[in-house]
């Protein structure tokens, strides 16, 4: 299994539909602080690379970066903090965002019924009440908004703590457009859009993983 970078990741699947942020991949410090100065702040920072699955983990993203010399100085630290194992890597430079919904999309590979698309709630909510709906892929429009519907949580799709409601033509076009690449792609074993936050009404995935059957 060969695991694709959160930047390589995400050029598969923007193609399709899938929403990301304007995002810079960065090879110095210098040019990370270009990209946020280009981004407006504030932004985030992540070291990126083909072996780097599990960022978090390793203390390898930067949030609420508010300035050039603070995102100069976290573009340095994520790259000396890079190993030997990890590769190339890089800088991805974002910009900040937030949200109170948090969604998991995603696609994985059953070896008795194949390729399925996931949607789930996301969040500090994910483990407590494991909400998700899965479907095998292809998936239509039809299929995408019975998914929605299926959730028991489906009013965090609504209007919430003053938040417009969840744009639904949108999260069904996101959740076809994962099922298109997987059947576009039949080499690609998982896909792992998480966290999907809900932006100003919008479903937007900042952070991507897909794997590909070597």
């Amino acid at each position: 299994m060969t695991t694709l970078s959160e930047a390589a990741s995400k050029a598969l699947l923007a193609p399709h539909g899938v929403p990301f942020l304007d995002e810079r991949t960065c090879d110095t410090a210098d040019s990370a602080a270009a990209a946020g100065d280009e981004l407006g702040y504030p932004v985030v920072a992540k070291l990126n690379g083909d072996a780097i699955a599990h960022k978090t983990e390793r203390g390898l993203v930067r949030l609420g970066l508010s300035d050039t010399d603070s995102l100069r100085r976290a573009a340095d630290e994520l790259l000396e903090a890079a190993t030997p194992e990890d590769g190339e890597v890089s800088v991805l430079v974002a910009p900040m965002v937030s949200s109170n919904r948090e969604f998991i999309c995603g696609v994985s590979t059953d070896p008795q019924f194949g390729t399925t698309v996931l949607l789930g709630v996301g969040g500090i909510l994910a483990e407590a009440i494991a909400d998700v709906s899965i479907r095998l892929a292809p998936i239509t429009e039809r299929d995408a908004h019975s998914m929605i519907d299926e959730l028991r949580t489906s009013d965090l799709l609504g209007a919430f703590r003053g938040s417009p409601a969840v744009d639904r033509d949108a999260l069904v076009a996101l959740l076809v457009g994962l099922s298109s690449v997987a059947v576009a792609e039949p080499d690609i074993a998982a896909i792992d859009l998480n966290p999907v936050l809900i932006v100003d009404g919008k479903p937007i995935a900042v952070d991507a993983l897909v794997e590909v059957a070597a």
